[in-house]
């Protein structure tokens, strides 16, 4: 099912399903307001879940929920909100264009998760980083990955 109104749709990617553009979206441009529901629980976590600050996490909702990594991201996901004093349920999270994005596209963030939480990465992008982790903590892994 094609949801224009959202800019984004759910479909067949090359790691299971994906989040895909139904419009052109320009780099700074926001793609979309990623909704879910909002738990406090700092030792939540799932496949899907994103870190909003404090013991928060957000479980997205369809389609968000199947944006997938890429060393080489075409987008980046952001938490928005006004200053540090906000409650946290009030903030919002973004996914925002790195580059020109066209329909049929599939939209890629880079997790940039912790090198402790770290899944070694099937992305292809030529600048791999062989792991789906920050690049500030890639050396952590080598480092791990040395001592096996």
């Amino acid at each position: 099912m094609l949801k224009k109104k959202l800019g984004v749709t759910a479909g067949p990617a090359k790691h299971g399903t994906g989040l895909f553009a139904t419009k052109r979206f320009r780099p700074g441009q926001v793609i979309c307001e990623v909704t879910g529901k909002l738990i406090d629980d700092a030792d939540y976590g799932s496949n899907y879940c994103i870190d909003v600050g404090g013991t928060y996490s957000m479980e997205p909702g369809e389609p968000y929920r199947y944006v997938n990594h890429c060393c080489e991201p075409n987008a980046k996901l952001f938490v928005i909100y006004k200053d540090e004093s906000d409650p946290i349920p009030e903030r919002k999270v973004v996914i925002e264009a790195l580059a020109n994005i066209q329909p049929g596209s599939e939209i890629l963030i880079d997790y940039e998760w912790a090198a402790d939480a770290a899944i070694e990465c099937g992305c292809g992008a030529p600048s791999c980083r062989g792991w789906i982790v920050d690049p500030a903590e890639l050396h952590l892994l080598k480092k791990r990955t040395k001592a096996k």
